[in-house]
């Protein structure tokens, strides 16, 4: 990524290319098929500022799946105990509630998303070395099973196919979460 700086001026100017990036991916189904021509359009601003803030389409991509990435991995040891689980859900759950929009519109494309497997992978990981400890049986399955259905319970609701809303999710996934990981 070019732009380093963490200015409002910087921070705002990205959001907006997310937020076309975003609603490009409802329009053109695919991530292909966004043009920096389209995006600049939409995020009313000038192809240099675009330039001076990503290289390409792909890194916009990168930039969400890493802020993503980082919201969700940012203190997952701390699910060892009910306390700290707790703050890490609602932390998460508030962050997916305040770019609901952004994920609602990204998620509707018809392009796989584009770091689901990444993040599976991430989540399994970071799951099974803070549990390896414990005597769970079947650890690496629950896991598999927990991660994969939270993640097509959020999906689903950022895709409108779901009746719940982000907290019956959330209560949800932190029932299950206290039931198959701390009982």
């Amino acid at each position: 990524m070019k732009v380093k700086n963490k200015n409002i001026s910087s921070l705002k100017t990205r959001e907006k290319i997310k937020k076309a990036f975003a609603s490009l991916m409802v329009e053109k189904k695919d991530l292909s098929k966004i043009t920096v021509t389209d995006l600049v359009q939409i995020a009313d601003i000038t192809r240099g500022t675009f330039y001076t803030h990503y290289e390409n389409i792909y890194e916009v991509a990168k930039d969400i799946q890493d802020e993503t990435f980082e919201v969700l991995l940012h203190n997952i040891h701390e699910l060892e105990e009910v306390e700290s689980m707790d703050s890490y859900f609602q932390e998460i759950f508030s962050y997916l509630k305040e770019n609901e929009e952004m994920y609602s519109m990204v998620l509707s494309s018809n392009t796989p998303l584009f770091f689901t497997k990444k993040l599976d992978i991430l989540m399994n990981e970071k799951l099974l070395e803070t549990f390896s400890k414990k005597k769970i049986p079947n650890l690496e399955l629950t896991i598999s099973f927990f991660v994969d259905g939270c993640m097509s319970l959020v999906i689903k609701h950022f895709r409108k196919e779901s009746p719940y809303s982000l907290e019956e999710i959330q209560y949800y996934i932190q029932n299950l979460f206290q039931h198959l990981f701390l009982q």
